[in-house]
C-alpha cells in the first residue's frame, strides 16, 4: 500500500506517457538543475525532489523498466515485482547524483552536496591554462552604395582595436624584468570564482592567463599585453553582396594575451536604398512613367541600368502597370556567373492640362471610337453585371 501514495512518475517530472525518449531527458534535465541542492543550499524539500525527480527518470529511461511501470505501476519496482531490479527493488536505486552526472556528461567527483561535476558543466572553459590567450573577434559595419554592390568595390576602413603592445613585445614586462609564480592562481593562469548556483572559470586577473608575475610590468600596456590603436586596412567588396553580407578578414580583430593567436575581423555589409531601383534578390525593380500617346501608338525608350543606358521596345496599346523584363541586367550571383534581370513597370501618364487644338482633337477621338457613350470598357460591365 505505501506504493500506492507515491507520486507518479510521469507527473514528477512533468511528461505525458506518451514522451519521447529525448523528450524525457530534456525534461529531466530542467527539473534537475531546479532542484539541485547546490541551487538550493539547506533546502531538504527541494534536495528531496531532486532525488524523486532522479528516481522517476532511472524508472522511465530504461525501455524494459518502463514498460514494466506502464503496466503496474509503483508496484513494478517492489520486491519480487517485474521492475525488482530498478528503483526500491532488490537491485537497489541509484545515487541520484550519478544519474544528474550521467544526463549532463559529466565526469569525477567535486564539491556540492555530493553532487559533484557541477563546476565542470556551468564553467566557461576560460581557454587553456597558462598559456595564451586568443583575442577577441570585432565587428565593423560598413555601408556602400547599390553601384558598389553589383560591380565590387574596394574600401579603407579605420577602427579602434587593443593591438599587441609595440614596447614589450606583447609580454606584459618591462624588457630584461625577471618572472615568478602567480600568487593568484599558482601558475594555472586560470581562476574559479562563485556565483552563487554557478561556478566560472576564467583567466587569471592578475598573470592575464601567463601563470608568471612579473618583477615590473610594462609601463606602457601595465602588464595588459595589449594597448589601445588605431588600424587601417583595405577590404575588397566583392560584386553581389547584400545587406547582412558578412566579409572575415582573419588576424585583423583584436591581439591574442601573451601573444596569442589574433581574433579576426567581420565586417558587415549595409547597401543604401536606392532612388531609382529596388532590389529583391538579384533582380532589380524599377517604375518608370511613359506619354499615353507611346502607350497608344508604341514605340522605343531609353531607360536606365546599373550597366549604361539600355533601350526597351513598347508595344502599341500597353496598358499603365505593365513590366517588362531585360534579362541580365540585374545584380550579379555573389558566387560568380550569371546575373539576374531588371524589371521595369511602365505607369502610362495621363496629361493633367490640354489646349484647345489637343482638347477638340482627343473630343473627335472619344467619338468616332464610341467613348462618349460607353466611358467604361465592355467587358468590364459583363463581369460586373451580376452586381447590378
Amino acid at each position: 500500500m505505501a506504493s500506492a501514495s507515491k507520486q507518479d512518475y510521469y507527473e514528477l517530472l512533468g511528461v505525458e506517457k506518451s514522451v519521447s525518449e529525448e523528450e524525457l531527458k530534456k525534461a529531466y534535465r530542467k527539473k534537475a538543475v531546479q532542484f539541485h541542492p547546490d541551487k538550493n543550499p539547506g533546502n531538504k524539500e527541494a534536495e528531496e525532489t531532486f532525488k524523486k525527480v532522479s528516481e522517476a527518470y532511472e524508472a522511465l529511461k530504461d525501455p524494459d523498466k518502463r514498460a514494466a511501470y506502464d503496466r503496474y505501476g509503483h508496484a513494478a519496482f517492489q520486491q519480487g515485482g517485474p521492475g525488482a531490479r530498478g528503483p526500491g527493488g532488490g537491485g537497489g536505486f541509484h545515487d541520484p547524483f550519478d544519474i544528474f552526472r550521467e544526463v549532463f556528461g559529466q565526469r569525477g567527483g567535486g564539491g556540492g552536496s555530493g553532487g559533484g561535476g557541477f563546476e565542470d558543466f556551468f564553467s566557461d572553459g576560460g581557454g587553456s591554462s597558462g598559456g595564451a590567450g586568443r583575442g577577441s573577434d570585432l565587428r565593423y559595419d560598413l555601408e556602400i552604395s547599390l553601384e558598389d554592390a553589383a560591380h565590387g568595390v574596394e574600401k579603407e576602413i579605420t577602427f579602434r582595436r587593443l593591438g599587441s603592445c609595440q614596447h614589450c613585445n606583447g609580454a606584459g614586462a618591462e624588457p630584461g624584468s625577471k618572472s615568478s609564480t602567480c600568487p593568484t592562481c599558482r601558475g594555472a593562469g586560470q581562476v574559479t570564482t562563485s556565483r552563487g548556483f554557478f561556478h566560472v572559470r576564467q583567466v587569471c586577473p592578475t598573470c592575464h592567463g601567463s601563470g608568471s608575475r612579473f618583477e615590473k610590468l610594462c609601463v606602457k600596456c601595465k602588464g595588459e599585453c595589449r594597448t589601445q590603436e588605431t588600424a587601417k586596412i583595405n577590404i575588397r567588396i566583392p560584386a553581389g553582396v547584400d545587406t547582412g553580407s558578412k566579409l572575415r578578414s582573419s588576424g585583423n580583430g583584436e591581439a591574442g594575451v601573451q601573444n596569442g593567436t589574433a581574433g579576426d575581423l567581420y565586417i558587415v555589409i549595409h547597401v543604401k536604398e536606392h532612388e531609382i531601383f529596388e532590389r529583391q534578390g538579384d533582380d532589380l525593380f524599377t517604375e518608370i512613367p511613359i506619354k499615353f500617346t507611346l502607350a497608344t501608338l508604341g514605340g522605343t525608350i531609353q531607360v536606365p541600368t546599373l550597366q549604361g543606358k539600355a533601350t526597351l521596345k513598347i508595344p502599341a496599346g500597353t496598358q499603365s502597370g505593365t513590366t517588362f523584363r531585360l534579362k541580365g541586367r540585374g545584380m550579379p550571383h555573389l558566387r560568380g556567373g550569371a546575373h539576374g534581370d531588371q524589371l521595369i513597370r511602365v505607369q502610362v501618364e495621363v496629361p493633367i492640362s490640354l489646349t484647345s487644338e489637343q482638347r477638340t482633337a482627343l473630343e473627335n477621338f472619344a467619338r468616332s471610337n464610341g467613348d462618349a457613350d460607353e466611358p467604361v470598357s465592355k467587358s468590364f460591365f459583363e463581369k460586373a453585371r451580376k452586381y447590378f
